[in-house]
Order: structure tokens, then C-alpha cells, then sequence
């Protein structure tokens, strides 16, 4: 009877509890955020029902905790590590309007502020002067239009929320890394379980910021829309729906005066201020805590799998970039800061696609190559498009008389038609010769290099020059140089990124953390691969390596600035990070195999072109390990 098959847990299996988890921590951020606010709209005649959870407090909570969760579920369903690559804002503009997202999310925050709007509206006293029907005289109502401003006013300022959620890519988690031990050999805090909680504590003044700037803002938009579109469809609708509840006239009038005073301005702000806080605070929380290290008590996710290679494999070979990049940033802290499981890497080598350090190393190989490939396919023209092949024509039977070649004109004597036969030999030259050039007269010549000369004067009075595109291009400049032609810039930094991590999305830690990883498990292999699989393969990296920290150095050197880019900035932070780690994980190889070269089959040229890609070579040719300070 043969053996039951292990079944290999996935690696989502220990992602997405992780996930859950840290969901929950963001939530209760949020709901400690609702049940401030509701705290403060709460009836304080009563000193223990104002605070008690189970009462009218804890209601309000959980309606405005409704309002800002939503904000989360919207990121869980459209949460994606890495930029948006593309050459301009336009182009991003363009490949993600159209999208059912983009829908989604404004109807989102908008749908939150409506239902926040209500919640306060009903949470008021009565006398505060936001009742929806007012009455001046015995049991004459009217409709008061303050509680209709200040609805719309947060409605606006969802959608102008939403906005600004796109045009930031807010749904963006930006995945760490594993960074490399420091000169002292102190570990980093990137897995300490209560960094984002510092993290979050350190950002409240910059949230609290943000929320005042928005909130005036948003302000600002909405008292100039709402005279403009909104009071008067949103006053007839409410009279249309009022009416029959409430004895309210039978005019549609609109009243002669805005819902401007001071007081129901400020109370607007204020309000605003509290959505738009619980807002960005749930955004914040869901970005830091959603993005914690890959560790659970301290050690692997995986740890706790049957079979924790085969589930950080499956993990690494997920086509979801997420998964991967997860994935990837696990094997890096393996790899720097867990002993057992980098020997079980180097141990496993009966698995049945090969050992366990083949896989790992082909694919940390085949990620950083991906770069190349980016590159490549970047600056390769494009293809031309394939002519459309045409079916051979059929000859089809001729079944009258071909037509006469005989002259038009009836023969005459020559003294008597040579004024027709001049005619007809100009008819037959621009009827049967239609490739000769135009036979214009010479007045007509002269008009045409007339107006010839005039277009070009003008020209070299607008430019300088005699260039036809001159005038043109100085407007499109002009364009650009203001702040309407900023979505057309293709600046460096993006035209960067899209080159080097392809589209269309690129994360950045994905290459930084294959590269440290690669580098950290053959640092280590020195003294833990028992069975020397690693050494066969150091040449191997060395060199792909080397190639790459070339190719992207010389690519970002030789990239050219577009004319759009009037800024002229030669800044990417994304592509430089990665730059970095490549050129460290080399200078820790270099450092560590230098002395078995020959055993390792590396030529003094691959030892020397290493540590020049590395920036290990001094004015003099000694090893200067200047990013790890090591004599």
C-alpha cells in the first residue's frame, strides 16, 4: 500500500491569518477614534449614560466605527504592493479612470460622509438650529437649509477624499525589507511587534495636520459648488419629499440668503474635522499595521507548516505579487536571522524539483534579471505591425472592347488649330501623366513663395529661427512650465521606474530583499552548507551580479532627460535603493569568497570587475569596504 502524500500547506494558508490579525489591530484604532467621537456628541446631563457603551454612546460608536471601516474594506479589496509605473500622470490617468476601482472607491466615501452626516444630525440637541423643519409662526413649517449644506458639504468632501485616495494611491502597501545588520551587529527593529504602534503614535501630529488642511479645503470647495449646482435641485427635492409629512408652503422658492453664517460655518469645519479624521486615521492604521515584518511570536510564518520549505517555495512561485513579495521578504529574514532554517535550506535536497537552494537561488536569480529584461524591453523600438496580407486578385474576362487611345479632338488643319492642338497635348499630358509636377503660371508661383516667405518671417520673429516646430514647441513649453502642464511631464523619476521594474506595478523590496537574501544565505553557507550545493553556485551570482549593478548604473547615467521634464531632476530614490542593496549583497560576496577564487573559478577579471560594480576598489587598488566600514 503505498504511502499518503504530506500535504504542502500554501503559504497564503499563513498569510492570511497573519493578515486577519493585523486587520483587527487597525480596527480597533478605528473604533477607539468612533467612541471618542461619539463621546463628545453625547448627552452629558446624565453622567453615566454619556460614557456607557451599552446605551445611546455605544450606538453612535458603532454607526460612526461603520463610517470608517468601510474606508478599510475598501483597501482590503483594492490593496496592492508596488508604484504605479508609467511615464507620465497622464498615462496613469488614463489606464485607471476607466476602471470599475475608481467607481468604487468614490461611491465609498461619499456613501461613509452621507452616513455620517445623519448621525450627527440625529445625535444634535434639539435647539441647536440643525432641525430639519423649523416653525416660526403656531403651525406654519418651513425648511431649514442648514442640515441640507451641511450634508452635501460632507458628501463633497468624500468625493474630494476619494480623489485625493487616487491620486496618492493610498491603496499602495509598501512592503519592507530586510535590512542588513548594522557595524555593530545590533539587529534592526523591523521585527519588534510594537514598532508600528511607535510608528503610529509618531505620526499623530502629521495626521492632525493633514485633517485641518483638508478639512479647510474641503470647505472651500463646497461653498463655492454648493450656490453653483447643488442648492437649488437639493431644495426642491427636499420640498417635493417634505411636503407631504410637513405643511410646508407650495412654493420651490429658494431662499434669498446662504446658510453662511458663522456659526453654521464653523460647525461644517468641525465636523469635517471629525470625518476626516477617522479617515486618515484608518488609512494610517491600515497601511502600518497591514505591512508588519512576516514574523509570528518571533519566528517564520512558516514555521508552523509541516513543511516550512515547501510552503515558503509555494509562496515564492505565487504569481500574486503580494504573496511574492511577502514571500521574498520572509526568505530575507531567514536568511539574516534564522540559523535552523537556513540549514534546513541547505539541507533539503531531496525535494522533487530539485534541492531547496537550486529553487531559492534560480528564483532570487531570475527576479533580479527580470531588471534587465525591463530595461531591454524599454528602450527596444517597437515592432512594426505585420501588413495585412492581401488575397490575390482574380483576373475577371474582359467582355467588351478595350477603350479607344484615339485623340479627343476631331482633326484639323494645322493652320487653322493650333491653339486646340497646344489644349489638347496639355490635357493629355495632365490626364495621362498625373506624376508631373503642377503646371502653375507664373503669377501664381510668385503668390505661393509670397506667402512662402511671409509663414517663415513670422516664425523667426515668434523663435528666433526658421524651424516650423519652433512655435509650437515654446507653446507646449510654456504648457508644461505651469501647473496645468504638470499631468503631461514625463520626469526622470518615473520614466525611471517604469524601465527598470516594468509595469504595471513595480515594488522596490522585492529586488532589495531577493538581493539580501541571495547574499546572506551564501555569506552563511561558509560555515553551515555542510554538503558545499551553495559553492557551485557563487561564481554564478557573482557575475549576474556584477552584470546587473553595471547595467543599471550605466542605464541610469545614460537615460536623457525628455523635453516635457522642464524640471530637469535626475532624482529616483526606488531605483537607487535597489542599486544599493545589489552593490552591498556584492561587496559581502566579494569579501567573503575572494580568498577561494580559484577554487570558485572566478578570473582575476570577474574578482576585479566585482569590486569595481561594488565600489570596493580604491585610488589604489585596495579593497575599501565603504558601505560596511570593515578594514
Amino acid at each position: 500500500m503505498a504511502a499518503a502524500t504530506v500535504r504542502r500547506p500554501p503559504y497564503k494558508d499563513f498569510l492570511q491569518p497573519a493578515l486577519q490579525r493585523r486587520f483587527a489591530t487597525a480596527s480597533l484604532f478605528v473604533l477607539a477614534v468612533a467612541y471618542l467621537q461619539a463621546l463628545l456628541l453625547a448627552n452629558w446631563s446624565s453622567l453615566f449614560w454619556s460614557w456607557f457603551p451599552i446605551g445611546p454612546t455605544g450606538l453612535r460608536a458603532v454607526l460612526f466605527f461603520f463610517c470608517s471601516i468601510s474606508v478599510i474594506i475598501l483597501r482590503i479589496a483594492q490593496y496592492h504592493p508596488g508604484l504605479r509605473t508609467s511615464d507620465s500622470a497622464v498615462h496613469t490617468f488614463f489606464r485607471y479612470a476607466p476602471k470599475f476601482q475608481t467607481v468604487e472607491t468614490v461611491l465609498t466615501y461619499a456613501l461613509s460622509a452621507f452616513v455620517f452626516s445623519q448621525i450627527y444630525l440625529w445625535s444634535v440637541p434639539e435647539g441647536s438650529g440643525m432641525e430639519r423643519v423649523t416653525y416660526f409662526v403656531s403651525d406654519r413649517a418651513r425648511l431649514n437649509e442648514k442640515p441640507i449644506f451641511l450634508t452635501t458639504h460632507l458628501v463633497l468632501l468624500g468625493v474630494y477624499q476619494a480623489l485625493q485616495h487616487l491620486f496618492g494611491d493610498i491603496d499602495r502597501l509598501a512592503i519592507g525589507v530586510a535590512r542588513p545588520h548594522n557595524r555593530s551587529g545590533k539587529k534592526p527593529e523591523d521585527g519588534d511587534s510594537s514598532l508600528q504602534v511607535r510608528r503610529f503614535r509618531d505620526r499623530l501630529p502629521e495626521i492632525l495636520l493633514y485633517t485641518i488642511n483638508q478639512s479647510l479645503f474641503g470647505l472651500m470647495i463646497s461653498g463655492v459648488l454648493y450656490p453653483m449646482f447643488f442648492r437649488a435641485p437639493l431644495w426642491k427635492t427636499m420640498m417635493v419629499f417634505l411636503r407631504p409629512i410637513y405643511n410646508l408652503p407650495r412654493s420651490n422658492m429658494v431662499p434669498p440668503t446662504l446658510p453662511y453664517s458663522f456659526s453654521n460655518i464653523l460647525r461644517c469645519y468641525l465636523v469635517s474635522l471629525m470625518l476626516m479624521f477617522a479617515w486618515t486615521v484608518a488609512n494610517n492604521a491600515f497601511s502600518l499595521f497591514l505591512v508588519k515584518s512576516p514574523l509570528k511570536h518571533g519566528k517564520p510564518l512558516t514555521s508552523d507548516s509541516k513543511d516550512p520549505n515547501g510552503s515558503l517555495l509555494n509562496g515564492l512561485k505565487n504569481k500574486k505579487l503580494s504573496i511574492k513579495c511577502f514571500a521574498m521578504w520572509e526568505l530575507a529574514f531567514i536568511a539574516r536571522d534564522f540559523p535552523e532554517r537556513r540549514k534546513a535550506i541547505f539541507e533539503d535536497i531531496d525535494r522533487k524539483d530539485g534541492p531547496m537552494w537550486s529553487q531559492v537561488y534560480k528564483l532570487c536569480l531570475d527576479i533580479l534579471k527580470t531588471m534587465e529584461t525591463n530595461i531591454d524591453t524599454y528602450v527596444a523600438p517597437p515592432a512594426p505591425a505585420p501588413a495585412p496580407a492581401e488575397p490575390p486578385a482574380e483576373e475577371r474576362k474582359r467582355t467588351t472592347s478595350p477603350p479607344k487611345d484615339d485623340p479627343i479632338f476631331q482633326p484639323i488643319h494645322a493652320n487653322k488649330g493650333n491653339f486646340l492642338n497646344r489644349v489638347e497635348k496639355a490635357v493629355n499630358q495632365t490626364a495621362l501623366a498625373p506624376g508631373q509636377a503642377s503646371q502653375l503660371s507664373p503669377a501664381a508661383k510668385r503668390a505661393v513663395e509670397s506667402a512662402k516667405q511671409g509663414l517663415i518671417k513670422l516664425q523667426k520673429e515668434a523663435t528666433g529661427t526658421e524651424d516650423t516646430q519652433g512655435l509650437f514647441k515654446d507653446l507646449a513649453l510654456k504648457v508644461l512650465h505651469s501647473p496645468v502642464g504638470w499631468p503631461f511631464r514625463q520626469h526622470y523619476r518615473r520614466r525611471l521606474t517604469h524601465a527598470v521594474f516594468g509595469g504595471p506595478y513595480g515594488e522596490p523590496s522585492l529586488y532589495i530583499n531577493a538581493a539580501v537574501a541571495l547574499s546572506q544565505l551564501a555569506v552563511h553557507s561558509l560555515h553551515e552548507d555542510k554538503y558545499g550545493n551553495v559553492q557551485r553556485d557563487v561564481a554564478a551570482i557573482i557575475r549576474a551580479l556584477t552584470g546587473l549593478a553595471k547595467k543599471l548604473d550605466g542605464f541610469k547615467a545614460e537615460l536623457a532627460t525628455h523635453w516635457t521634464d522642464v524640471e530637469g531632476k535626475r532624482e529616483c530614490p526606488e531605483v537607487e535603493q535597489v542599486l544599493e542593496a545589489v552593490r552591498d549583497a556584492l561587496a559581502k560576496l566579494v569579501g567573503a569568497f575572494s580568498p577561494y577564487a580559484r577554487d570558485l573559478r572566478l578570473s582575476l577579471a570577474d574578482v576585479r570587475l566585482a569590486r569595481e560594480a561594488a565600489g570596493l576598489v580604491g585610488s589604489e587598488g585596495e579593497v575599501q569596504e565603504v558601505r560596511n566600514g570593515r578594514k
